[in-house]
């Protein structure tokens, strides 16, 4: 049997995160009081007190997440085999640190960045993403590029392929609104607007997607000592100016996720292991995958079963 480690994307923070594994383990303690000093500010305080309008601002959540991710990870690293990584959006980042590609302290302050040059390019440039549910790719995937050549300055372009028949849309703020109502008459059940402070995925973040390469191309990443799928590619990476060019190209480009589970399944991975905060992700590989083991880790309970 081959194992994939997930890890976590952005939507899955709550207030109250990480803190059962602060309290029970002493290399969680001190990872997280590590992260603290790596930031310069209590990045603790808020995953475990919120409130949770800050946790949900983009500039917390994404080093929240990745800290509850690599947390377990080192948790649990000597106790569990695996042969591939894959991580959701900003959950890459913690595929990357568990594949040996990047130092805990390069990925943190990695994620850091970009999650605050997300934040800020979403007021720049405002922007907005909707979730579209039981609509076909090729229909919503026409939609979007009809729309775009109407609106000239403005865009609607698909962000995340989560699961079968459940894409997020992103797109210009106003026009995106305008419009979401088109994709419900064009045959989804479901069109809803998500609670994000910009379009990510899309070309609203090319100002981020600028400055986040600068500081990707100054960092070392190495060789990885596994495959790990790319959200860009939905494919297997294990070159280290491979997966650079991939982290880069991530903030402008749609999420492939259920491409790169369809992907893992073809190349022989039969289980499945989320590590993070949530099961976003165990959710969407029982909506995309059939004869798998899904399984995941958040809290310090979910430890016990691995000792």
């Amino acid at each position: 049997m081959k194992n994939a480690l997930l890890f976590s994307g952005q939507g899955s923070q709550y207030v109250g995160m990480i803190k059962s594994l602060y309290d029970n383990y002493d290399l969680a303690k001190s990872l997280v009081d590590r992260a603290d000093e790596i930031l310069g500010y209590k990045l603790s305080q808020i995953c475990f007190e919120g409130p949770v309008e800050k946790l949900k601002e983009t500039r917390y959540t994404q080093p929240a997440i990745f800290l509850h991710s690599a947390v377990l990870f080192d948790l649990l690293k000597d106790k569990i085999d695996y042969s591939a990584t894959a991580g959701h959006s900003v959950g890459e980042y913690a595929a990357l640190y568990a594949a040996g590609v990047l130092s805990f302290e390069d990925a943190l302050s990695l994620v850091s960045q970009r999650g605050q040059l997300m934040f800020f390019a979403g007021e720049t440039l405002p922007g907005t993403m909707f979730a579209v549910i039981n609509l076909a790719d090729d229909k919503l995937e026409s939609l979007c590029r009809e729309l775009s050549e109407q609106g000239n300055k403005d865009i609607i372009v698909p962000a995340n392929y989560n699961s079968p028949g459940q894409i997020v849309i992103s797109g210009s703020a106003e026009y995106l609104r305008a419009n979401a109502h088109k994709f419900k008459e064009a045959g989804a059940r479901i069109v809803t607007e998500l609670v994000v402070s910009g379009a990510f995925h899309s070309p609203l973040m090319e100002p981020a997607k600028k400055e986040l390469e600068s500081t990707i191309n100054n960092i070392s990443f190495s060789e990885s000592s596994v495959p790990v799928y790319s959200n860009v590619y939905a494919k297997a990476l294990t070159n280290a100016d491979e997966i650079k060019a991939a982290l880069i190209s991530q903030l402008t480009s749609p999420v492939m996720w259920a491409q790169s589970l369809k992907q893992m399944q073809i190349d022989g991975i039969d289980s499945y292991l989320e590590l993070g905060p949530g099961n976003v992700l165990q959710g969407l590989v029982k909506r995309t995958l059939k004869d798998v083991e899904i399984s995941g880790a958040d809290k310090a309970e979910d430890l016990q079963k691995f000792s």
